[in-house]
């Protein structure tokens, strides 16, 4: 594998934080990490932001990633799915640069305490299986599939039935892996057969609750920027 194209998608809209990718933690706006943890990595090809906003596309470039065309509107609205962006900007860059690259690394800024070197992990793995994608997991706790319930009316009921109310402890229950958002790392072949971010050969790459940090409220950023400080010492 030779080539590897990064996308870090940013779209200037945001229902749960407003101007999220622009979000102030310890200093830096949000995409700032994303970015910063790219070009730690010497593997990647090319690192560019994905957006259809001026500032973050300015924001982007202050801090070293490529910005080579502007995300189409109707690739920014609220519901749009990743997938179609990813396929966009590979598109963009495979028809700028008349090759094609052998890997997409889809980098959400919304994961801030993500590290160059979970990447390097990433590449690895992709290279040392036969495998269409990597994406980063965490173990889930309290929050495992076991525990889970739903609503009939106002009737309580088991998520996942089992014959009986599971009230083992954590320790004692299978483990469970969520996925993060943090690296989704696909096979350029993968993404085209499958139209899918986790390819039908998929590897876990396990990352710690503490690195897992995925921004989507308030709540999101303050332990962002908590961990954050923890991280700076």
């Amino acid at each position: 594998m030779t080539s590897v194209l990064a996308v870090i998608p940013a779209r200037g809209g945001s229902k749960g934080v407003p101007r999220k990718n622009l979000q102030n933690i310890c200093g830096k706006p949000l995409i700032a990490y994303s970015i910063e943890a790219a070009k730690g990595v010497s593997r990647l090809t090319d690192i560019i932001v994905s957006t259809e906003d001026e500032e973050i596309a300015q924001v982007a470039v202050d801090h070293g990633a490529d910005v080579p065309f502007m995300r189409p509107a109707e690739l920014a609205e609220d519901l749009t799915p990743t997938f179609p962006v990813i396929m966009h900007a590979l598109e963009q860059m495979e028809a700028a640069r008349a090759a094609e690259y052998d890997a997409v690394l889809l980098l959400q800024p919304t994961c801030p305490l993500r590290t160059a070197a979970h990447i390097d992990t990433a590449i690895d793995m992709l290279l040392s299986e036969n495998c269409d994608s990597v994406v980063s997991v965490l173990e889930v706790s309290n929050t495992h599939p076991f525990r889970m319930k739903r609503l009939v009316g106002n009737r309580l009921i088991n998520y996942i039935d089992q014959g009986f109310e599971d009230m083992r402890p954590r320790q004692v229950l299978p483990k469970v892996y969520l996925r993060n958002g943090a690296i989704y790392l696909n096979r350029r072949q993968s993404l085209i057969d499958t139209q899918a971010l986790v390819g039908d050969h998929c590897l876990g790459m396990v990352m710690d609750e503490e690195e897992s940090v995925n921004i989507d409220g308030r709540l999101d950023l303050i332990l962002a920027e908590s961990m954050m400080q923890d991280r700076q010492g």
